[in-house]
C-alpha cells in the first residue's frame, strides 16, 4: 500500500504545486496591477483570498510529500520546497527539482516506476 500512498502524494504535490503556482502568478500580474493601477481592489482580493487557502492545502501536501519520499524535516532542501508557494514562478522550477531529485527515486525504490504497455503484436 506504500507504494500506491506514495504514487497518490506525489501526484498531488505535484499538481497542488501547479495549482498555486498559477494562482500566485494571476494575483501578482493581472490582481495586483488591477488594484494600484486602475482602482479595482475586487479580483486582487478574490484571488488573493482563493492563493491562501490553496497554499495552506499545498503546505499540507508538500509537507506529507517531503516525508514520504525521505527528505530530512529540518533540512534547506524540505524548506524551499514549503516555501515555494509565495514567490511567483518558484513552484514551477522547485517542484520539477523535487521530481528529479526526491520524487522518482523515491518511486522506483517503491516500484511503482512509470507503467511498460504490453507489446500489441
Amino acid at each position: 500500500m506504500r507504494a500506491d500512498t506514495l504514487r497518490l502524494v506525489t501526484r498531488a504535490y505535484r499538481f497542488m504545486a501547479y495549482l498555486t503556482g498559477v494562482m500566485l502568478i494571476i494575483l501578482c500580474f493581472i490582481g495586483v496591477p488591477l488594484r494600484y493601477l486602475a482602482g479595482i481592489p475586487g479580483p486582487a482580493e478574490v484571488v488573493g483570498a482563493i492563493h491562501g487557502v490553496l497554499y495552506i492545502i499545498y503546505l499540507i501536501v508538500a509537507f506529507t510529500m517531503t516525508r514520504m519520499v525521505g527528505m530530512r524535516m529540518l533540512s534547506v532542501g524540505t524548506f524551499i520546497v514549503l516555501l515555494a508557494g509565495i514567490l511567483p514562478v518558484l513552484t514551477f522550477v522547485i517542484e520539477r527539482w523535487a521530481t528529479r531529485t526526491y520524487i522518482k527515486p523515491a518511486l522506483a525504490a517503491a516500484g511503482t516506476g512509470p507503467r511498460e504497455q504490453p507489446v500489441l503484436r
